[in-house]
């Protein structure tokens, strides 16, 4: 017997099993097991698949279960991916691997120009799914002693599986008017979830093709309606202008605003423009806090210990206006509190709090230059944001 959806307000799915997987390790063994445990189909969409070691460990994964007759779908982003080997594609497709490249609208040798497929999603059997920030590189993964960037990903298993599923093959398919039939049927009558484990979950997503800007409207909702408390992960952390009025009028409600930033950046162009808003975040009374002990890859907010909200979004106006993204976010106030420990936790263990006096005290005239020049350069980035040069040989 098919379970039948439940849906509560807001396009809320009731039917759903979830759980919140750490980057890492962690990370790599679910979805390997994933695989492994693989019957029927395997959709794996991702912004940066690198044919290092995680990759290699991953895809041979893939090949395993293309062995067992399973069929596999692997998409990966167009413009970060551009530098997988021919030989590495050619080997997994020659084991029966359906391997595509998220396109953009016009590319050469030299530029690129299109949105990008920045969604990280996993879907097996169309039941169980693995949606979050976390790439397939080694940066990612803990390697040789070596700490992966800090990031999130939420596994679920249920309805809301088949809608990623769905998601997926309409991304594989581009799109089309009639969409061919997706292969996530089939398996849901040999799956349920006990009444205590259920979870309402919905799926949100930004693309401006589709005019579809759901996970902006949710951060928007989030701090609208907060009463208490919203504490922000986020990498890349450039509000715009409704973000920002958004936490201005939140703060000044009284609510408390925590804000866990990157210390260390892979982007130093963006930390510095980062740290040209901080003058703004702490006059208008934001908790903000930098994370020491990796580079900070996370994208989640916890609103009042009542819901939140997980997956590919940066707040800043590539993901809002530029890139495919893809949240999940969850209404349930015991998950809710549980991350939100989980982050206080990390401000407590992990970070240094960036208080107004010690960046007065830290500021001159070279450093304020800098970050003022970095903003001015990423806003413009930002209204280029569809056009990238592509580097040489």
């Amino acid at each position: 017997m098919r379970l039948k959806k439940k849906r509560i307000g807001n396009n809320f799915i009731t039917e759903n099993k979830i759980s919140l997987i750490r980057g890492g390790k962690e990370y790599f063994d679910r979805l390997e097991s994933l695989i492994d445990s693989a019957k029927k189909s395997i959709q794996l969409q991702v912004y940066i698949f690198n044919n290092d070691e995680t990759g290699t460990f991953i895809a041979e994964a893939l090949k395993r279960a293309a062995k067992r007759n399973v069929t596999v779908y692997l998409m990966v982003d167009g413009y970060a991916s551009q530098f997988l080997q021919k030989s590495f594609i050619e080997d997994i497709e020659k084991s029966g691997i359906h391997f595509r490249f998220f396109e953009p609208i016009l590319k050469s040798r030299h530029f690129y120009f299109g949105r990008r497929m920045h969604h990280k999603v996993a879907v097996v059997d169309g039941i169980y799914a693995l949606t979050g920030g976390i790439n397939i590189a080694d940066r990612y993964n803990d390697i040789q002693g070596i700490p992966a960037w800090l990031d999130f990903a939420l596994y679920a298993e249920g309805e809301i599986a088949g809608e990623l599923c769905r998601l997926c093959w309409q991304t594989w398919s581009g799109f089309p008017v009639r969409l061919p039939e997706a292969p996530c049927g089939g398996m849901t009558g040999k799956f349920s979830i006990d009444e205590a484990d259920k979870v309402a979950v919905r799926m949100r997503r930004n693309d401006w093709v589709r005019r579809k800007n759901e996970i902006s409207s949710t951060y928007v909702h989030m701090l609208r309606n907060a009463e208490k408390r919203v504490t922000i992960l986020c990498s890349y952390f450039l509000p715009g202008k409704v973000i920002r009025r958004q936490i201005k009028l939140a703060a000044r409600r009284g609510v408390d605003i925590k804000v866990i930033a990157s210390g260390i950046s892979d982007v130093v162009v963006s930390k510095n423009a980062e740290r040209w808003m901080y003058d703004w975040l702490l006059r208008n009374g934001i908790e903000l806090y930098e994370y020491q002990k990796n580079i900070l890859h996370g994208k989640l907010a916890v609103c009042d210990d009542k819901w939140m909200t997980v997956g590919s979004y940066n707040i800043n106006d590539i993901s809002a206006y530029a890139s495919i993204e893809l949240n999940l976010d969850v209404s349930n106030p015991a998950f809710a509190t549980n991350v939100s420990k989980l982050l206080d936790d990390i401000i407590t263990n992990d970070c240094v709090p960036i208080t107004k006096e010690q960046f007065e005290k830290n500021k001159n005239i070279f450093r304020q230059l800098i970050r003022w020049s970095s903003y001015q350069f990423i806003r413009v980035v930002f209204h280029l944001f569809t056009f990238y040069f592509k580097r040489g040989d």
